[in-house]
């Protein structure tokens, strides 16, 4: 009779610590197996945008026909691509950096300080023209003063993170270094000068009576890193989900003016030459409505036809940081003497860096 000492013993079971050590390997090898094939995809573009325009459609090489394809299908994938990786870590690092937290923050700095917190702040927390009028409103009634509220409000749409690697990945560190750093330079100064001009009473009377809502206090802190990857996710799908048509939108308009505008024309329109080329731009762009993923395509066409890199910088911070629609929300809380001041120092910042990157550079 064969010995059952081995039945009685009790069969192994794994440990929870041996269960989530195990799920975090799984994690990390689909991570890593995902990151190596975005990888190859992304530094293959090029090559299969030619092989099918110029290989498979037999198109000639050097018409503005095939030069325009090209570009589109080339531009597509990638900024798209950059985009859902952008935009998943974005998600996740706002996850840390909530409108409650950030309202928190700020509230009781005084000028200079409170301006330069404010604008950091305003390129992680989210942010949209939507959202201008509750924002504005919980940060004023909570103690923020309206210069530190202003260099947030600037400094969030301006230097907007997408913006920011997406310049990265298709320009450089140096082109996206000198958009942050000139877009926080005009957040701090612009908030300051519209603090230290105390202009509260151009505030619309009913906003100071406004209790905010409170939200409790370190939420965001307790979130497990499995919300956080969620919240990544979420944020792919909303963002991403209602940006792609401008996105593509602006690949187009970008791939027109890469096939058929000559540069000699784009060159005297936009260039350095052209002294009025930098207000014109921000004169332009002020009215057009796009978000920072729509508007980078045509600013590497514009640059790849010869216009200037401060004209073009000039643009592209007037489409995204005086945007029309943004003005016409917070006419909700702004009388518009105040809102007039807030367009024209802005618009005066931008010009500057217009000016100055067209010299410099």
């Amino acid at each position: 009779m064969p010995p059952r000492a081995a039945a009685a013993l009790p069969a192994e079971r794994s440990t929870p610590g041996h269960s989530k050590a195990g799920k975090w390997v799984a994690w990390a090898v689909i991570a890593l197996a995902g990151a190596a094939a975005w990888w190859l995809a992304y530094t293959n573009l090029e090559r299969f945008a030619n092989w099918l325009v110029y290989t498979a459609l037999g198109m000639t090489a050097g018409g503005r026909l095939a030069s325009a394809i090209t570009f589109f299908i080339f531009e597509a994938p990638k900024v798209l691509m950059l985009l859902l990786l952008v935009v998943f870590g974005v998600g996740i690092v706002r996850s840390f950096f909530t409108p409650e937290r950030t309202r928190r923050i700020l509230a009781g700095r005084r000028q200079t300080l409170g301006n330069v917190l404010a604008s950091l702040l305003g390129v992680v927390t989210p942010f949209c023209s939507c959202s201008a009028v509750p924002l504005f409103i919980g940060f004023v009634t909570t103690g923020v003063p309206l210069g530190v509220t202003f260099s947030f409000l600037i400094a969030a749409p301006m230097i907007n993170e997408v913006a920011l690697v997406l310049l990265f990945g298709l320009f450089g560190w140096k082109v996206a270094a000198l958009y942050l750093g000139t877009g926080l330079v005009i957040a701090m100064v612009a908030g300051w000068v519209i603090g230290r001009l105390q202009l509260e009473g151009w505030v619309e009377g009913w906003v100071y009576a406004t209790v905010p809502a409170a939200s409790p206090a370190g939420k965001e802190d307790r979130l497990r890193w499995t919300e956080r990857l969620a919240l990544g996710r979420d944020a792919v799908k909303d963002i991403v989900g209602r940006v792609w048509p401008f996105v593509l939108a602006g690949i187009a308009v970008g791939a027109g003016i890469h096939g058929y505008v000559p540069e000699q024309l784009m060159a005297s329109i936009m260039g350095k030459g052209a002294w009025w080329s930098v207000p014109l731009a921000v004169v332009i762009g002020i009215p057009m409505y796009s978000n920072a993923a729509g508007i980078i395509p045509v600013v590497q066409a514009l640059l790849e036809k010869g216009a200037a890199l401060g004209t073009v910088l000039a643009f592209m911070m007037s489409v995204i940081g005086l945007s029309l629609p943004e003005v016409v929300i917070l006419r909700k809380v702004l009388k518009l003497p105040l809102i007039a001041t807030f367009v024209g120092v802005v618009g005066v910042g931008i010009l500057i860096v217009g000016y100055l990157f067209n010299v410099v550079l």
